[in-house]
């Protein structure tokens, strides 16, 4: 049997597979994936400005600085003063065409830099924290072109401001991922295609989808386009560091289909059938893979025979889409994808050459469209599709909620990872579903969940509320996501809890802590304080935007003790104490201890994970901003 399928597939997502259509670009020198960092030989005559270092830091406040420490793994611009000029850049010693890039920066306070695609095409990164509605000028922007010969209130032009703000606070480390095509030529030099940022994403939040560059943006280190260029970082405006550099280069020949033809069975296949024993409903050559020369719209099978072209040898991946059934994949007459249940993947080594193709898609689920997805990338080849468009695709509009005031919701929350096995309903592969989630969102835009069964802050995020797609679209499964830029803080657990003293255990087990959700109430601006009772003691929990939106203030208010309580107010890899209270947490996030009642906040190492820990008298404030 080929096709079994069991209840919890036909629950889940019809698993279409996402491709990228993009072309490639000529072939490139050989680029490395990751850039080291224990020397400057990968640049192009570094300046003095730019060292290597193990360690970064930069105030929250205060001066416009770096700090080093010696070391190796950290690229760190210091400038001795603001100087301006191209000598001050750093250029890669290697150029590259179409690239994949992600790196790990972090922006002193005030800084401005950016990273310049071929050295021509730069992507902004500048310290906007706190800024409302983000501009060209601003973190994750493509800058604008610029022209002195246009009139003064028109010389930028074509720049693009990110759709929202998704920047870390100065001295955090902040997460950037760009995909970027480079421009086309013909023989003859003529340019025939335009750079574009297919990609751009901050922290996890997209910015940037197929932006297309009619030329070089300001401040380039090159005003003509070539095929390659060298990447480039900008050094002349302001300290910044950069760390897990890694490029991904593309321009290799993609594989090719020739030689195809199709046969549709028309019948309910679960099982492969023997094909010489069974007359097709049609037949022939094609020039594509497609479900649409398929007159069935229920239980049929579509088998396409052929020969795939292999220029570069190496691993591929396939990636199969074949909602409302089945499909098997096979190359060289070996198996890729043996078993694909509504999708599927493999990874496969093809040898350089020709070699046997064979596609099989069964049709069988009568609510479903029939569609057809196929998508390839490998050595040097950016993931694209073999497969013609989809056939009558109806993509679901997003239904997304903003909360222009302020704004509570409740639904499930899934948190991101692998499921535990057995797990069921949970569509998008979450580690841990939160069932009494309450997701608070403000005009200012900054946000977070609460869970009331643990009286615990999921998750923070800056930016936009919530896509509630998944709890009211169709049947939905009760769920909604975060659609800014998130700071998740772990799996939840209770906030209070006795402890013998500050080196004892986290208790695990809540089954003697007598935790009582008791709701919550709004205040005149209809922002929420949350209510419970645990291990004998009546709790409010009040969280507060801070001015200018830079986070949120969380007051924790206990009356009616009955035994010494503690507060663990972080889990993290890394807390790092700084000054006047405040604490950096894993590098990605700042905490800040605002009142303890005389307390003694205590880090300490548990498991192999630090704990920010507090005895409790009535009342504990903090803050966190990022």
């Amino acid at each position: 049997m080929i096709y079994p399928f069991s209840l919890s597939r036909l629950l889940g997502s019809a698993g279409l597979v996402a491709v990228s259509s993009v072309l490639l670009a000529q072939s490139p020198g050989k680029t490395p994936s990751t850039l080291p960092l224990t020397d400057l030989s990968a640049f192009q005559k570094p300046a003095a400005n730019w060292r290597i270092a193990g360690d970064i830091s930069a105030p929250l406040s205060g001066a416009t600085v770096l700090n080093t420490q010696a070391g190796t793994g950290v690229l760190a611009n210091v400038p001795n003063k603001q100087e301006y000029g191209q000598a001050y850049n750093l250029l890669w010693a290697t150029d590259h065409g179409d690239v994949d890039l992600e790196l790990d920066y972090l922006m002193a306070k005030g800084s401005n830099s950016g990273v310049y695609l071929q050295g021509r095409y730069e992507v902004q990164l500048f310290d906007s924290w706190g800024v409302r509605a983000p501009k060209v000028v601003d973190n994750g922007a493509i800058y604008e072109r610029w022209d002195e010969s246009r009139p003064e209130a028109k010389k930028g032009y074509e720049g693009h401001a990110p759709r929202q703000n998704a920047s870390r606070a100065p001295g955090l480390w902040q997460h950037l991922k760009v995909s970027f095509q480079a421009p086309r030529f013909n023989a003859a030099g003529q340019k025939t295609e335009n750079a574009k940022m297919v990609r751009v994403e901050l922290n996890g939040v997209l910015l940037h989808e197929n932006v297309e560059l009619s030329g070089p943006t300001r401040a380039a280190a090159f005003n003509d386009e070539k095929p390659l260029g060298p990447l480039m970082l900008q050094g002349d405006h302001g300290p910044v560091a950069f760390k897990n550099i890694n490029v991904k280069a593309y321009g290799k020949p993609r594989p090719e289909l020739t030689n195809l033809n199709y046969e549709v069975y028309k019948g309910k296949f679960e099982a492969e059938p023997a094909y010489a024993k069974l007359p097709p409903e049609a037949k022939g050559p094609v020039a594509d893979l497609s479900s649409a020369r398929n007159a069935l719209a229920n239980e049929f099978l579509i088998r396409y025979t052929g020969t795939l072209k292999v220029q570069e040898p190496g691993e591929y991946r396939f990636n199969l889409g074949v909602p409302g059934g089945g499909g098997v994949l096979r190359i060289n007459n070996k198996p890729v994808i043996a078993k694909a249940e509504w999708s599927g993947n493999a990874k496969v080594d093809l040898p350089a050459g020709e070699m046997p193709f064979e596609l099989i898609y069964s049709k069988f689920i009568d609510w479903v469209k029939p569609n057809l997805g196929l998508s390839v990338s490998g050595p040097g080849v950016r993931e694209y599709t073999l497969t013609s468009p989809l056939v009558d695709e109806d993509p679901t509009d997003p239904i997304l909620v903003e909360a222009t005031t302020n704004t509570l919701l409740r639904s499930f929350m899934d948190l991101p990872g692998t499921p535990p096995t057995g797990v069921m309903g949970q569509t998008n592969r979450s580690a841990y579903r939160v069932t009494h989630a309450v997701s608070v969102g403000a005009p200012e835009g900054i946000h977070y969940t609460y869970d009331l069964d643990n009286g615990s802050v999921v998750q923070v995020w800056r930016g936009s509320f919530l896509d509630t797609t998944p709890m009211w679209n169709d049947r939905g499964d009760g769920s909604s996501r975060p659609t800014g830029m998130v700071q998740r803080f772990g799996r939840p657990a209770l906030v209070l809890a006795p402890l013998a003293s500050d080196q004892t255990a986290w208790p695990t087990d809540t089954t003697g802590s007598q935790f009582r959700p008791r709701g919550y109430a709004l205040d005149e601006q209809d922002r929420p304080t949350f209510r419970y009772q645990v291990y004998g003691a009546t709790v409010q929990d009040q969280t507060r935007v801070l001015d200018n939106a830079l986070g949120f203030r969380r007051e924790i208010t206990v009356e009616n003790a009955t035994m010494p309580l503690f507060a663990r107010l972080m889990t993290a890899n890394t807390i790092k104490p700084l000054e006047n209270g405040l604490y950096m947490i894993d590098g990605q996030t700042y905490l800040r201890i605002d009142s303890v009642d005389g307390a003694v906040p205590n880090v300490r190492t548990v498991g192999g994970k630090q704990e920010l820990i507090v005895p409790v008298k009535s009342k504990l404030t903090y803050s966190i901003l990022f």
